[in-house]
Protein backbone atom coordinates (compact mmCIF):
# COMPACT_ATOMS: atom_id res chain seq x y z
CA UNK A 1 0.00 0.00 0.00
CA UNK A 2 1.27 3.11 -0.92
CA UNK A 3 1.65 6.34 1.48
CA UNK A 4 -1.01 8.25 0.20
CA UNK A 5 -3.11 5.02 0.56
CA UNK A 6 -2.65 4.05 4.11
CA UNK A 7 -3.13 8.06 4.61
CA UNK A 8 -6.32 8.14 3.35
CA UNK A 9 -7.50 4.34 5.38
CA UNK A 10 -6.29 5.94 8.30
CA UNK A 11 -8.30 8.99 7.60
CA UNK A 12 -11.12 7.05 7.06
CA UNK A 13 -10.79 5.33 10.63
CA UNK A 14 -10.49 8.05 13.13
CA UNK A 15 -13.83 10.22 11.06
CA UNK A 16 -16.67 10.59 13.72
CA UNK A 17 -19.77 9.61 12.32
CA UNK A 18 -21.97 12.51 11.53
CA UNK A 19 -25.00 11.05 14.19
CA UNK A 20 -21.90 11.42 16.69
CA UNK A 21 -20.91 14.56 16.00
CA UNK A 22 -24.64 15.84 16.68
CA UNK A 23 -25.04 14.02 19.72
CA UNK A 24 -21.71 15.33 21.12
CA UNK A 25 -23.41 18.29 20.12
CA UNK A 26 -26.79 18.29 21.67
CA UNK A 27 -24.83 16.81 25.00
CA UNK A 28 -22.39 20.15 25.34
CA UNK A 29 -25.69 22.22 25.03
CA UNK A 30 -27.71 20.44 27.24
CA UNK A 31 -24.72 20.29 29.97
CA UNK A 32 -24.56 24.12 29.40
CA UNK A 33 -28.09 24.37 29.79
CA UNK A 34 -28.58 22.15 33.03
CA UNK A 35 -25.57 24.49 34.73
CA UNK A 36 -27.51 27.32 33.87
CA UNK A 37 -30.49 25.85 35.35
CA UNK A 38 -28.84 25.40 38.23
CA UNK A 39 -27.16 28.50 38.70
CA UNK A 40 -30.75 30.30 38.47
CA UNK A 41 -31.91 27.88 40.87
CA UNK A 42 -29.33 28.29 43.54
CA UNK A 43 -29.71 32.39 42.86
CA UNK A 44 -33.66 32.08 43.27
CA UNK A 45 -33.09 29.94 46.38
CA UNK A 46 -30.87 32.19 48.23
CA UNK A 47 -32.94 34.94 47.59
CA UNK A 48 -35.58 33.42 49.49
CA UNK A 49 -33.77 32.33 52.67
CA UNK A 50 -30.71 35.15 52.88
CA UNK A 51 -32.33 38.51 54.62
CA UNK A 52 -31.46 41.64 52.47
CA UNK A 53 -30.71 45.09 53.69
CA UNK A 54 -33.34 47.10 52.06
CA UNK A 55 -34.83 47.38 49.10
CA UNK A 56 -33.64 48.98 45.66
CA UNK A 57 -34.50 52.66 45.49
CA UNK A 58 -35.63 52.37 41.56
CA UNK A 59 -38.39 55.13 41.50
CA UNK A 60 -37.18 58.39 39.95
CA UNK A 61 -37.59 61.29 42.12
CA UNK A 62 -38.38 64.23 39.08
CA UNK A 63 -38.43 67.40 41.41
CA UNK A 64 -39.64 68.73 44.93
CA UNK A 65 -41.12 71.64 45.93
CA UNK A 66 -40.80 72.21 49.69
CA UNK A 67 -43.49 75.56 49.25
CA UNK A 68 -46.20 73.80 47.50
CA UNK A 69 -45.57 70.63 49.73
CA UNK A 70 -45.45 68.38 46.27
CA UNK A 71 -43.08 65.76 44.93
CA UNK A 72 -43.00 64.76 41.36
CA UNK A 73 -42.18 61.03 41.22
CA UNK A 74 -42.33 58.62 38.12
CA UNK A 75 -45.12 56.40 37.05
CA UNK A 76 -44.74 53.16 38.77
CA UNK A 77 -47.49 50.44 40.25
CA UNK A 78 -46.51 51.63 43.98
CA UNK A 79 -46.63 55.54 43.00
CA UNK A 80 -50.27 55.32 41.31
CA UNK A 81 -51.78 53.79 44.07
CA UNK A 82 -53.84 56.35 46.28
CA UNK A 83 -52.37 56.69 50.14
CA UNK A 84 -49.88 57.59 52.10
CA UNK A 85 -46.53 56.36 52.27
CA UNK A 86 -43.54 56.55 53.28
CA UNK A 87 -41.07 57.69 50.82
CA UNK A 88 -37.45 56.06 51.14
CA UNK A 89 -33.96 57.99 49.38
CA UNK A 90 -30.51 58.11 49.51
CA UNK A 91 -30.18 54.72 50.37
CA UNK A 92 -32.42 54.47 53.52
CA UNK A 93 -30.93 57.41 54.96
CA UNK A 94 -33.82 59.97 54.13
CA UNK A 95 -37.22 59.68 54.83
CA UNK A 96 -40.57 61.32 53.83
CA UNK A 97 -44.54 60.95 53.88
CA UNK A 98 -46.55 61.07 50.77
CA UNK A 99 -50.63 61.26 50.67
CA UNK A 100 -52.65 62.35 47.87
CA UNK A 101 -52.10 61.99 44.40
CA UNK A 102 -52.82 65.36 42.55
CA UNK A 103 -51.80 64.85 39.00
CA UNK A 104 -50.79 62.47 36.56
CA UNK A 105 -49.22 62.76 33.28
CA UNK A 106 -46.42 63.18 30.72
CA UNK A 107 -45.10 59.92 32.53
CA UNK A 108 -44.85 61.66 35.85
CA UNK A 109 -47.12 61.83 39.56
CA UNK A 110 -47.44 64.77 42.07
CA UNK A 111 -48.27 63.41 45.17
CA UNK A 112 -48.76 65.86 48.42
CA UNK A 113 -45.99 66.37 50.40
CA UNK A 114 -46.64 65.36 53.90
CA UNK A 115 -43.35 65.99 55.61
CA UNK A 116 -39.94 65.13 55.23
CA UNK A 117 -38.04 63.15 58.44
CA UNK A 118 -34.73 63.62 57.50
CA UNK A 119 -32.16 63.51 54.42
CA UNK A 120 -32.58 66.36 51.51
CA UNK A 121 -35.18 65.21 49.60
CA UNK A 122 -34.75 67.79 47.26
CA UNK A 123 -31.21 66.82 46.00
CA UNK A 124 -32.25 62.89 45.47
CA UNK A 125 -32.74 61.58 42.41
CA UNK A 126 -34.07 57.78 43.05
CA UNK A 127 -36.18 56.55 46.31
CA UNK A 128 -38.55 54.14 46.60
CA UNK A 129 -42.40 53.80 48.24
CA UNK A 130 -43.05 51.84 51.47
CA UNK A 131 -46.08 51.00 53.22
CA UNK A 132 -44.24 52.36 56.80
CA UNK A 133 -46.07 55.41 57.28
CA UNK A 134 -45.22 55.60 61.22
CA UNK A 135 -41.69 55.03 62.33
CA UNK A 136 -42.10 54.90 65.95
CA UNK A 137 -45.53 54.16 68.32
CA UNK A 138 -44.72 57.56 70.25
CA UNK A 139 -45.57 59.55 67.35
CA UNK A 140 -49.30 58.30 67.91
CA UNK A 141 -49.13 59.96 71.40
CA UNK A 142 -49.56 56.83 73.02
CA UNK A 143 -47.62 55.75 76.20
CA UNK A 144 -44.92 53.45 74.77
CA UNK A 145 -42.32 50.94 76.93
CA UNK A 146 -39.42 49.49 75.47
CA UNK A 147 -39.12 46.28 76.49
CA UNK A 148 -37.22 42.92 75.97
CA UNK A 149 -38.54 39.82 75.18
CA UNK A 150 -36.55 37.00 76.26
CA UNK A 151 -35.82 34.48 73.17
CA UNK A 152 -33.85 31.34 72.80
CA UNK A 153 -31.65 33.37 70.91
CA UNK A 154 -31.23 35.98 73.76
CA UNK A 155 -32.94 39.41 74.02
CA UNK A 156 -35.17 40.92 71.28
CA UNK A 157 -36.62 44.36 71.75
CA UNK A 158 -40.46 45.28 71.56
CA UNK A 159 -43.02 48.05 72.18
CA UNK A 160 -45.30 47.89 74.37
CA UNK A 161 -48.29 50.07 74.25
CA UNK A 162 -50.39 49.14 77.35
CA UNK A 163 -54.01 49.11 77.51
CA UNK A 164 -55.77 52.45 79.11
CA UNK A 165 -57.42 51.51 82.46
CA UNK A 166 -59.27 54.18 81.89
CA UNK A 167 -60.85 53.19 78.74
CA UNK A 168 -64.72 51.25 79.67
CA UNK A 169 -63.32 48.64 76.90
CA UNK A 170 -59.62 48.22 78.36
CA UNK A 171 -59.48 44.61 80.26
CA UNK A 172 -55.60 44.00 81.25
CA UNK A 173 -55.56 40.35 80.18
CA UNK A 174 -56.79 41.25 76.80
CA UNK A 175 -53.22 41.57 74.30
CA UNK A 176 -52.49 41.46 70.55
CA UNK A 177 -48.85 40.42 69.89
CA UNK A 178 -48.11 42.42 66.36
CA UNK A 179 -45.39 40.25 63.78
CA UNK A 180 -44.02 42.76 60.87
CA UNK A 181 -43.03 40.49 57.78
CA UNK A 182 -40.16 39.65 55.81
CA UNK A 183 -37.23 42.63 55.38
CA UNK A 184 -38.69 44.75 57.14
CA UNK A 185 -39.21 45.87 61.08
CA UNK A 186 -41.71 46.48 63.47
CA UNK A 187 -42.99 49.67 62.23
CA UNK A 188 -44.64 47.92 59.74
CA UNK A 189 -47.23 47.16 62.52
CA UNK A 190 -47.52 50.90 63.88
CA UNK A 191 -50.64 51.00 61.80
CA UNK A 192 -52.81 49.07 63.56
CA UNK A 193 -51.81 50.49 67.25
CA UNK A 194 -54.81 52.94 67.29
CA UNK A 195 -57.36 51.04 66.87
CA UNK A 196 -56.33 48.53 69.14
CA UNK A 197 -55.38 51.19 71.96
CA UNK A 198 -59.12 52.26 71.53
CA UNK A 199 -60.36 48.41 71.93
CA UNK A 200 -58.99 48.27 74.88
CA UNK A 201 -56.01 45.79 74.01
CA UNK A 202 -52.42 45.63 75.46
CA UNK A 203 -50.19 45.10 72.41
CA UNK A 204 -46.97 44.13 71.93
CA UNK A 205 -44.85 44.68 68.73
CA UNK A 206 -42.27 42.27 68.53
CA UNK A 207 -38.93 41.87 66.34
CA UNK A 208 -37.67 38.26 65.52
CA UNK A 209 -34.34 36.68 63.97
CA UNK A 210 -32.38 38.04 61.17
CA UNK A 211 -34.50 41.07 61.26
CA UNK A 212 -32.17 43.67 62.36
CA UNK A 213 -32.84 44.31 65.94
CA UNK A 214 -33.72 40.55 67.48
CA UNK A 215 -30.55 37.96 67.86
CA UNK A 216 -29.39 36.78 64.60
CA UNK A 217 -29.86 33.15 64.52
CA UNK A 218 -26.25 30.83 63.61
CA UNK A 219 -26.96 30.22 59.65
CA UNK A 220 -28.47 34.10 59.41
CA UNK A 221 -31.41 33.01 57.10
CA UNK A 222 -35.21 33.33 57.01
CA UNK A 223 -36.21 29.64 57.88
CA UNK A 224 -40.38 31.68 56.44
CA UNK A 225 -42.00 30.76 59.86
CA UNK A 226 -40.85 27.61 60.54
CA UNK A 227 -38.16 28.93 63.40
CA UNK A 228 -39.38 32.36 63.54
CA UNK A 229 -42.75 31.21 65.37
CA UNK A 230 -40.49 30.30 68.44
CA UNK A 231 -39.81 33.90 69.05
CA UNK A 232 -43.36 34.57 68.97
CA UNK A 233 -43.47 31.92 71.25
CA UNK A 234 -41.63 33.42 73.62
CA UNK A 235 -43.51 36.84 72.66
CA UNK A 236 -46.67 34.80 74.42
CA UNK A 237 -44.84 33.80 77.26
CA UNK A 238 -43.68 37.46 78.11
CA UNK A 239 -47.56 38.85 77.84
CA UNK A 240 -48.42 36.08 79.98
CA UNK A 241 -46.18 36.28 82.54
CA UNK A 242 -47.47 40.52 82.50
CA UNK A 243 -51.23 39.11 82.98
CA UNK A 244 -52.23 38.03 79.72
CA UNK A 245 -54.95 35.27 79.96
CA UNK A 246 -56.46 36.38 76.14
CA UNK A 247 -54.07 36.84 73.00
CA UNK A 248 -55.07 37.65 69.45
CA UNK A 249 -52.06 37.41 67.44
CA UNK A 250 -51.55 39.66 64.01
CA UNK A 251 -49.32 39.33 61.58
CA UNK A 252 -48.08 40.59 57.90
CA UNK A 253 -46.83 39.37 55.20
CA UNK A 254 -44.33 36.66 56.37
CA UNK A 255 -45.32 37.08 60.05
CA UNK A 256 -48.79 35.76 59.03
CA UNK A 257 -47.05 32.23 58.03
CA UNK A 258 -45.34 32.94 61.75
CA UNK A 259 -47.69 33.68 63.71
CA UNK A 260 -50.10 30.58 62.18
CA UNK A 261 -47.01 28.68 62.82
CA UNK A 262 -46.92 29.71 67.06
CA UNK A 263 -50.94 29.79 66.71
CA UNK A 264 -50.76 25.65 66.30
CA UNK A 265 -47.84 25.18 67.41
CA UNK A 266 -47.25 26.87 70.90
CA UNK A 267 -47.28 25.13 74.27
CA UNK A 268 -49.39 28.32 75.20
CA UNK A 269 -52.36 27.72 72.13
CA UNK A 270 -54.83 27.50 74.64
CA UNK A 271 -55.05 31.20 75.31
CA UNK A 272 -54.16 32.22 71.97
CA UNK A 273 -58.13 33.61 70.70
CA UNK A 274 -58.04 34.63 67.50
CA UNK A 275 -55.22 35.50 64.70
CA UNK A 276 -55.30 38.46 62.48
CA UNK A 277 -53.34 38.48 58.63
CA UNK A 278 -52.53 41.34 56.84
CA UNK A 279 -51.27 39.55 53.65
CA UNK A 280 -49.92 36.92 54.50
CA UNK A 281 -48.47 34.24 53.40
CA UNK A 282 -50.62 31.38 54.15
CA UNK A 283 -48.99 28.39 51.63
CA UNK A 284 -45.06 29.44 50.98
CA UNK A 285 -45.38 26.91 47.57
CA UNK A 286 -47.99 29.28 45.99
CA UNK A 287 -45.86 32.53 46.71
CA UNK A 288 -42.58 31.01 45.47
CA UNK A 289 -43.89 29.64 42.50
CA UNK A 290 -46.00 33.20 42.08
CA UNK A 291 -42.38 35.01 42.59
CA UNK A 292 -40.63 32.48 39.69
CA UNK A 293 -43.28 33.91 37.30
CA UNK A 294 -42.86 36.84 38.15
CA UNK A 295 -39.02 36.77 36.97
CA UNK A 296 -40.40 34.72 34.23
CA UNK A 297 -39.25 31.45 35.06
CA UNK A 298 -40.60 27.80 34.59
CA UNK A 299 -42.80 26.43 36.77
CA UNK A 300 -40.03 23.48 37.27
CA UNK A 301 -37.55 26.26 38.55
CA UNK A 302 -40.10 26.99 41.22
CA UNK A 303 -40.40 23.67 42.44
CA UNK A 304 -36.27 23.13 42.13
CA UNK A 305 -36.00 26.30 44.48
CA UNK A 306 -38.49 24.36 47.15
CA UNK A 307 -36.97 21.33 46.82
CA UNK A 308 -33.27 22.60 47.51
CA UNK A 309 -34.50 24.64 50.78
CA UNK A 310 -36.57 21.74 51.95
CA UNK A 311 -34.14 19.63 51.87
CA UNK A 312 -30.60 19.10 54.21
CA UNK A 313 -28.61 18.98 51.14
CA UNK A 314 -29.77 22.35 50.39
CA UNK A 315 -27.35 24.11 53.06
CA UNK A 316 -24.34 23.86 50.55
CA UNK A 317 -26.11 26.10 48.61
CA UNK A 318 -28.12 28.28 51.08
CA UNK A 319 -26.04 28.22 53.75
CA UNK A 320 -29.61 26.95 55.84
CA UNK A 321 -28.67 25.37 59.15
CA UNK A 322 -32.09 23.35 58.75
CA UNK A 323 -34.52 22.26 55.56
CA UNK A 324 -37.61 24.28 55.78
CA UNK A 325 -40.61 22.00 56.19
CA UNK A 326 -42.72 23.57 53.40
CA UNK A 327 -45.94 20.79 54.23
CA UNK A 328 -46.07 22.12 57.36
CA UNK A 329 -46.28 25.83 56.27
CA UNK A 330 -49.12 24.85 53.84
CA UNK A 331 -52.43 26.00 55.83
CA UNK A 332 -54.43 25.51 52.78
CA UNK A 333 -53.36 21.65 53.67
CA UNK A 334 -53.65 22.24 57.11
CA UNK A 335 -57.22 23.94 56.87
CA UNK A 336 -58.80 21.37 59.24
CA UNK A 337 -56.43 21.88 62.01
CA UNK A 338 -57.01 25.62 62.53
CA UNK A 339 -59.38 25.77 65.93
CA UNK A 340 -59.58 29.77 66.10
CA UNK A 341 -61.06 32.75 64.26
CA UNK A 342 -59.23 33.76 61.47
CA UNK A 343 -59.45 37.65 59.91
CA UNK A 344 -57.75 37.63 56.84
CA UNK A 345 -57.64 41.01 54.73
CA UNK A 346 -55.63 40.61 51.02
CA UNK A 347 -55.44 42.61 47.88
CA UNK A 348 -56.04 40.81 44.66
CA UNK A 349 -53.29 42.88 43.37
CA UNK A 350 -50.74 42.15 45.99
CA UNK A 351 -47.84 41.66 43.29
CA UNK A 352 -45.71 39.67 46.11
CA UNK A 353 -47.95 37.00 48.18
CA UNK A 354 -50.99 36.17 45.77
CA UNK A 355 -54.26 35.98 47.25
CA UNK A 356 -54.93 32.60 45.70
CA UNK A 357 -54.14 31.00 48.80
CA UNK A 358 -55.98 33.37 51.46
CA UNK A 359 -59.10 32.44 49.35
CA UNK A 360 -58.56 28.66 49.27
CA UNK A 361 -58.33 28.64 53.31
CA UNK A 362 -61.71 30.66 53.72
CA UNK A 363 -62.94 28.73 50.65
CA UNK A 364 -62.15 25.96 52.97
CA UNK A 365 -62.91 26.92 56.41
CA UNK A 366 -66.32 29.44 55.73
CA UNK A 367 -67.21 28.52 59.27
CA UNK A 368 -63.85 29.90 61.40
CA UNK A 369 -62.33 32.14 58.18
CA UNK A 370 -63.35 35.73 57.38
CA UNK A 371 -61.67 37.22 54.33
CA UNK A 372 -62.29 40.84 53.47
CA UNK A 373 -60.47 41.34 49.86
CA UNK A 374 -59.09 44.24 48.72
CA UNK A 375 -58.28 45.15 44.86
CA UNK A 376 -56.11 47.78 43.86
CA UNK A 377 -54.06 47.90 47.18
CA UNK A 378 -50.68 45.69 46.65
CA UNK A 379 -49.04 44.27 49.54
CA UNK A 380 -49.51 45.02 53.15
CA UNK A 381 -50.52 48.35 51.93
CA UNK A 382 -54.49 47.99 52.93
CA UNK A 383 -54.13 50.25 55.36
CA UNK A 384 -52.37 52.48 53.27
CA UNK A 385 -54.75 52.56 50.39
CA UNK A 386 -58.36 52.99 52.55
CA UNK A 387 -57.58 53.34 56.40
CA UNK A 388 -61.20 53.36 56.79
CA UNK A 389 -62.38 50.51 55.65
CA UNK A 390 -59.02 48.93 56.81
CA UNK A 391 -59.88 49.60 60.53
CA UNK A 392 -64.00 49.07 60.16
CA UNK A 393 -63.00 45.64 59.06
CA UNK A 394 -60.96 44.68 61.81
CA UNK A 395 -63.04 46.22 64.36
CA UNK A 396 -66.48 44.73 62.91
CA UNK A 397 -64.56 41.62 63.23
CA UNK A 398 -63.07 41.87 66.81
CA UNK A 399 -66.77 42.59 68.08
CA UNK A 400 -68.54 39.99 66.31
CA UNK A 401 -66.36 37.58 67.89
CA UNK A 402 -66.79 39.47 71.48
CA UNK A 403 -62.73 39.60 71.40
Amino acid sequence: MTTARATAAASERRRVPAWAVSAIAVGSVATVVTAGLAVVTAKFSRSVVIPTASAEETLRIHGVDLDAGTVTLGVSADSLVPGRYSLWFADGAGHARVGDILSVGDGRVVRRLERVDSGRLQDARWGRLGSWYYLDPRELGLPVEDVTVETELGAAPAWLVRADPANPQSAGDRWVIAVHGRGVRRPETIRALPLLHELGFSTLQVSYRNDGEAPRSSDGRYALGDTEWHDVDAAIRYAIEHGAKRIVLFGWSMGGATVLQAATRSEYAAVIEAVILDSPVVAWCDTIVFQGHLNHLPEPISQAVMATIGNAVGKVVTGQQEPIDFKRLDFVARASEISFPVLILHSDDDGFVPSTASRKLAEARPDIVTLVPFSIAKHVRLWNYDPVRYTSAIRAWLTLHAL
